[in-house]
C-alpha cells in the first residue's frame, strides 16, 4: 500500500545524503517534497499541513543545522513524527470487565467485517480466549452462513439467528448462550449498508446501549482513502468508537488512511488486515508501520509471524535431523509449507531492511512456484522423498505427469534440494540455533 509513498521518500532522502550540511533552503526544498509526496499518497490535506509544521519546528534548529549527520538526523525526526502521526504506541483491545466481554463490530458492507470477525476471533483463541461469535446481520443471510463457516472452520461456537429475531434480541440470546457454553469473548457482527443512514445507525446504536461493548471497532476498508476516514467520523460522532481496523491494507491504494484517520478522528488503529487468509490480520504498532514505509524493515513482525507458523514439536524434531546431517525431500516440503503460513513472500520480503519498493521490483517472486514444488513432491513415493538418489529419468517423467510440470521443473527442483542438503550439512555440528528459524539454505 505505502510503495509510491516509500519510493518518494526515499527519493527525498537519498538526495538529502547528498549535503554535507544543510541551509535552510535545502531544508525548505526537502519539506516542500515530503509534503508533495504525502499529498500523493491522499493524506488528509489538513494531517499534511501540521505535520510538515512540526517537521519544519524541529529540523530547522540546531539539532540538524549543527549536526555532523544532518541527513540522519532529518530521517531519524521524520521517522519520530511518523509514529506519531500513526497513534504513538500500540493502542490494546479492552478485554477487561465482566465475562463475557463483548466486542461489537461496525462498518459499511463491503469492509470485510464478517471476515475479520473470524480473523480476530482466531488471534484470540490462540491467546487462550473463547471466543463466541455472533451474526446480526439479519438482513443478508449469506452473512449469517458466512460467519457460520468460519466458526465451523476453527471449531468456535456460533450463534444461529431464529426467524424474527430482532438484532438486540439475537446479541442478548447469543450472551446467555455465551455463558452458558463458558465463553469469555463476545464478538458481535454487525449489519452494513453501502453508505451511512438512520436506520443502520439506530439499530448499532439501540445494540450499544443494551449490550454495552467494551469494544466498538469500525472496520475501515483502506481501499477508499479519505472516504474511509469520513466514514469513521460519521460512525464516531454516533457510537463513540473505541478504535479502528483498517481492511485491505494489501491493496494498491495510496495509503493516506491509514495516516490520516488517527489525528482526525482521535481513535487509535488497533488491528490492519493484510490479506484474504484467516492469519492476515496483525497488531497495528506505529513504530513498525513507520519504519516499513521508510524502507527500514519490520524485523519484530517477521519474527513474530515465524514464531506462529512454526509448530516446535517439528523445530525440535528438524533440530535432531539437522545433528545427524539428514535433510530429506519430506523434510523440504514440511519446511516448504510452514513458510507459506507466514504470508506472501513480498509480504515477508518488505519487512527485511533495505528491501524498498524499487528492490522488490527487480525480484520475482513467483507464489506458484511454490504450488509447483509442493505438488512435484506430493507426486513422489515416500522412497523418492527419502532418498533422492534413486529418482532415475523414468521416475522423473512420472512425477512431471503426476505433478502436471515438465521433466525440468522437477531437475531444477531436484538441484534446488540437493544444494540445500548440502548447505544444510554444514550446520550438523552446530544445530538449528545456528539457521534463522525455518530457514531452508538455497530454497
Amino acid at each position: 500500500m505505502f510503495d509510491n509513498l516509500s519510493e518518494k521518500l526515499g527519493f527525498v532522502f537519498k538526495k538529502l545524503k547528498g549535503h554535507g550540511k544543510l541551509s535552510e533552503d535545502n531544508i525548505k526544498e526537502i519539506l516542500r517534497e515530503i509534503r508533495l509526496a504525502l499529498l500523493e499518497a491522499d493524506v488528509n490535506f489538513r494531517v499534511v499541513k501540521d505535520f510538515i509544521d512540526i517537521l519544519r519546528k524541529r529540523v530547522v534548529g540546531q539539532e540538524v543545522l549543527e549536526s555532523l549527520t544532518p541527513a540522519q538526523q532529518v530521517i531519524k525526526i521524520v521517522h519520530q513524527e511518523l509514529i506519531q502521526l500513526l497513534g504513538g504506541e500500540k493502542a490494546e483491545l479492552n478485554l477487561t470487565g465482566p465475562l463475557p466481554v463483548s466486542l461489537m463490530f461496525v462498518g459499511l458492507q463491503g469492509s470485510g467485517k464478517t471476515t475479520t470477525v473470524g480473523k480476530l476471533s482466531r488471534l484470540l483463541f490462540q491467546k487462550n480466549r473463547r471466543p463466541f461469535l455472533v451474526p446480526v446481520d439479519i438482513y443478508r443471510p449469506a452473512a449469517i452462513e458466512q460467519l457460520r463457516q468460519i466458526g465451523e472452520s476453527m471449531k468456535l461456537p456460533v450463534y444461529l439467528p431464529q426467524k424474527g429475531e430482532t438484532p438486540v434480541e439475537i446479541c442478548k440470546k447469543a450472551l446467555n448462550k455465551a455463558r452458558e457454553n463458558n465463553c469469555d469473548t463476545l464478538l458481535i457482527d454487525t449489519a452494513g449498508r453501502w453508505h451511512v443512514d438512520e436506520l443502520l445507525m439506530n439499530e448499532l446504536k439501540e445494540i450499544k446501549l443494551k449490550i454495552n461493548p467494551q469494544e466498538i471497532l469500525l472496520l475501515a476498508d483502506a481501499m477508499t482513502g479519505q472516504e474511509a476516514v469520513n466514514v469513521a467520523l460519521k460512525f464516531d460522532e454516533i457510537l463513540d468508537l473505541t478504535g479502528v481496523i483498517l481492511t485491505k491494507m494489501d491493496g494498491d491504494a495510496r495509503g493516506g488512511a491509514a495516516l490520516s484517520i488517527k489525528t482526525v478522528t482521535k481513535k487509535p488503529i488497533k488491528f490492519v488486515g493484510m490479506g484474504e487468509k484467516m492469519e492476515d490480520l496483525e497488531v497495528f504498532y506505529p513504530d513498525r508501520m513507520a519504519s516499513r514505509i521508510l524502507g527500514m524493515g519490520d524485523v519484530l513482525s517477521l519474527i513474530e509471524k515465524a514464531e506462529t507458523a512454526f509448530d516446535e514439536r517439528k523445530t525440535r524434531e528438524m533440530e535432531k535431523k539437522l545433528r545427524k546431517g539428514v535433510f530429506t525431500l519430506e523434510d523440504f516440503l514440511d519446511q516448504l509449507q510452514q513458510i507459506k503460513k507466514m504470508g506472501s513472500l513480498e509480504q515477508l520480503l518488505s519487512m527485511l531492511p533495505g528491501f524498498s519498493p524499487k528492490v522488490l521490483k527487480g525480484v520475482s517472486v513467483d507464489e506458484r512456484e511454490l504450488v509447483k514444488i509442493e505438488a512435484i513432491i506430493n507426486s513422489m513415493t515416500k522412497d523418492e522423498r527419502r532418498k533422492h538418489h534413486i529418482i532415475d529419468a523414468s521416475r522423473r517423467r512420472r512425477i512431471a505427469r503426476g505433478s502436471g510440470t515438465e521433466v525440468k521443473d522437477v531437475n531444477q527442483l531436484l538441484k534446488k534440494y540437493i544444494m540445500a542438503s548440502k548447505m544444510i550439512k554444514k550446520f550438523k555440528n552446530f544445530g538449528m540455533r545456528d539457521l534463522p528459524k525455518g530457514m531452508i539454505p538455497g530454497l
